[in-house]
């Protein structure tokens, strides 16, 4: 196959961070994706519903001349967030989301949850209004191995929450585990998850592959090479809990290449490119579009997109790394090639 045109796409698990930084990576989404879920956890959480709106502004005003994309937005969950501030979410039509980070987990994330049985009437309202869950589903007690810490989640907190709110609609974001496949799988028609195109291409040999590589940590870490072939089978078996979500994660170099560097891989200059990739080498590129195009729309209950795209099979250099206001920011598979590209 030489192209390959399917319905526009949408990214269902995206970082934009704010302002000069926003503008720098905006463009890079909006040429690829039609709508995208974006993530609350900027240096100040997005926790109400008037910060969403200004944020979303901020996006809009953003955005290069021509271009369309809808930014569809989500609230940063903390033990204080009140039922009243989720029904105004879910009235302001505009808020898709709730998202559900364990405090300390990740990026920007020590606002988030210290204990989710504080988090009960928020469910409970949630459930009732049909606002989905977006959890990042990681356990972050010391004393659980990083790689464990998926499945561990899952075992300590996930199943309860399921049983205990039958019709909250929940996405586990960014699953990296069998554990969680298998979870996802199994459970009712309202819980699902989001892929990302770094963890079905990599397994965790990336991290140390001829010394540290810093821009090959991203958390959830990667995982095994079983856990990243049962990802590969998840988002090419048409089964339409599992869906498109980059969870680009844009960082400035100098941040990432520390002492300690953060957390996050930048994927969104190559967002469908790096997916076709994937599906590609297992020979599923006719389950592309569903998993891409179709099964997040569904999900979240709104229309298909109506415009196409078009893949073609030819290779192109990815750059050394892209300018990110006054730093730079070093892409996924920087100074290498991609076996697809994206057609004007």
């Amino acid at each position: 196959m030489k192209k390959l045109t399917i319905t526009q796409p949408d990214d269902w698990h995206l970082h934009l961070r704010d302002n000069e930084n926003m503008r720098a990576v905006l463009p890079d989404s909006a040429k690829r994706f039609a709508r995208g879920i974006i993530m609350p956890n900027l240096a100040i959480p997005i926790r109400t519903v008037e910060e969403a709106r200004s944020y979303r502004n901020r996006i809009l005003t953003g955005l290069p001349e021509g271009a369309s994309f809808e930014p569809l937005m989500t609230l940063y969950l903390t033990d204080n967030t009140l039922p009243s501030e989720i029904i105004a979410a879910k009235e302001s039509g505009f808020i898709h989301g709730v998202k559900y980070y364990p405090a300390g987990a990740t990026t920007n994330s020590a606002s988030g949850v210290t204990d989710i049985n504080k988090c009960t009437q928020v469910f409970s309202v949630m459930q009732e209004i049909g606002l989905p869950l977006l959890m990042h589903g990681e356990v972050t007690d010391s004393k659980v191995d990083i790689f464990d810490r998926e499945a561990v989640f899952i075992e300590r907190y996930l199943v309860k929450l399921v049983q205990s709110y039958p019709k909250l609609k929940i996405v586990m974001e960014h699953v990296t585990t069998k554990q969680g496949v298998e979870f996802v799988k199994n459970a009712h028609s309202g819980v699902a998850a989001t892929l990302t195109a770094h963890h079905l291409l990599l397994n965790r040999n990336a991290i140390f592959k001829g010394g540290l590589r810093p821009h090959a940590y991203c958390l959830p870490v990667l995982k095994r090479e079983e856990h990243r072939l049962a990802l590969v089978a998840a988002a090419t078996s048409a089964n339409p809990k599992f869906f498109l979500g980059t969870d680009s994660a844009p960082h400035p170099s100098r941040i990432k290449e520390s002492a300690c560097g953060c957390a996050g891989m930048y994927t969104s200059h190559a967002g469908i490119e790096l997916y076709a990739e994937a599906f590609e080498e297992v020979n599923a590129l006719d389950k592309l579009e569903g998993f891409a195009s179709f099964f997040g729309p569904d999900f979240y209950n709104l229309p298909r997109n109506s415009k196409t795209i078009t893949l073609v099979k030819e290779q192109w250099p990815v750059p050394q790394n892209f300018p990110f206001h006054t730093d730079t920011l070093v892409p996924f598979r920087a100074g290498e090639l991609i076996p697809w590209r994206l057609e004007n």
